[in-house]
């Protein structure tokens, strides 16, 4: 059995203990105002400082019994306008509760009480009803932003669960479409060249062997995917011969850059499926990397022409698109383009800064 044992914060605060703080410090500091108003305003006997304190009690039982009723009402469930009828009742209420204990306060304590008349006890009354409003603003108020602040960042986890599940997803459409392709290159060369295909199978091992290590996380240095396309790439070359060519040209700092995983990868297989093989003659492919700033440049080059078949809807140039808006958003940019006998997609990727 292991048992952990937390030291708590000394200095954090739990709900029930603000809430008391609050209590106590909020209607000390009333009373203690009116009754320096009160002693300005008269000569008043010692007594009456005492009514004046004993009140301090008074609000906080009033207004702790309150809470109490509130919570078992469950009146936060009730619609708003509902809550701003109970808000001004009870007010009233527990406004003219605290007025009858004042003036029983003032006759047990043998003080006289003039002028009580109807003006007066609705003045009075009025006033401490104001007080218990006030009360209620910080209450309501102080739940009103802790459910917020919960249901925001209930919201925020619901979000980053459906951006990882759909990664996940996107991540698991990727790998059967690369195997498929390195199963193709491989079945093409069982008949051609049995001892090429054998070495192509040794080949794939080892890509799919880094495939599950680089698999596992939402994001990879950008040297780990190289080395994938360096294993693809040397898979392809095999079936191609003469007529693949390839270079990369990676930067030291961008090596150590975080992206997506397959982004590259993704990219360079397209470059083999769209353009290599329907180009007749000799073809090369070239992969760029480079810090620029606060992003991360990639280019992945081929020869080629654009075909007609809507490249931007494929599934690897789609599923790249969308795994890059659901890491980084608008910060990051994928856009595929043709110049001469020469078809690029170049990325941006923003770089997190430590």
């Amino acid at each position: 059995m292991i048992v952990t044992f937390v030291q708590k914060n000394p200095l954090s605060l739990n709900r029930l203990q603000i809430y008391w703080y609050c209590q106590v410090l909020g209607w000390a500091f009333y009373i203690l105002i009116n009754s320096l108003f009160f002693g300005l305003n008269a000569e008043p006997d010692f007594r009456e400082y005492v009514v004046y304190f004993l009140m301090l009690p008074t609000g906080i039982a009033i207004s702790h019994f309150y809470r109490l009723f509130i919570k078992r009402l469950d009146l936060f469930k009730y619609n708003i306008p509902t809550q701003l009828l109970a808000v001004v009742v009870f007010s009233f209420l527990n406004g003219s509760l605290y007025f009858i204990i004042d003036i029983l306060l003032l006759k047990t304590m043998g003080l006289s009480i003039v002028k009580l008349n109807l003006v007066n006890i609705t003045e009075l009354v009025i006033n401490f009803s104001v007080v218990f409003a006030i009360w209620n603003v910080i209450y309501f108020g102080f739940h009103y932003f802790q459910n917020y602040k919960r249901s925001e960042i209930n919201a925020l986890r619901y979000l980053a669960a459906s951006k990882e599940s759909e990664l996940n997803n996107l991540k698991a459409q990727l790998n059967p479409h690369f195997i498929f392709n390195c199963m193709n290159s491989i079945r093409a060369l069982i008949d051609e060249n049995p001892d090429k295909a054998k070495v192509a199978v040794t080949q794939l091992s080892n890509i799919l062997r880094n495939t599950l290590l680089i698999d596992k996380s939402p994001e990879i240095a950008l040297k780990d995917e190289i080395n994938l396309v360096c294993d693809y790439l040397q898979l392809e070359k095999i079936r191609y011969e003469e007529r693949l060519n390839y270079e990369l040209l990676i930067s030291a700092e961008a090596g150590e850059c975080l992206i997506p995983p397959f982004i590259i990868q993704t990219q360079v297989e397209n470059a083999i499926k769209h353009g290599i093989s329907k180009w007749p003659g000799i073809g090369k492919i070239t992969v760029i990397a480079e810090k620029r700033s606060d992003e991360l440049y990639i280019s992945v080059a081929n020869t080629g022409k654009l075909s007609n078949d809507k490249p931007l809807t494929g599934v690897g140039f789609k599923n790249s698109l969308q795994r890059l808006e659901l890491l980084y958003g608008k910060q990051s940019k994928i856009s595929i383009g043709e110049s001469g006998n020469e078809v690029f997609v170049q990325i941006s990727i923003p770089i997190a800064k430590s």
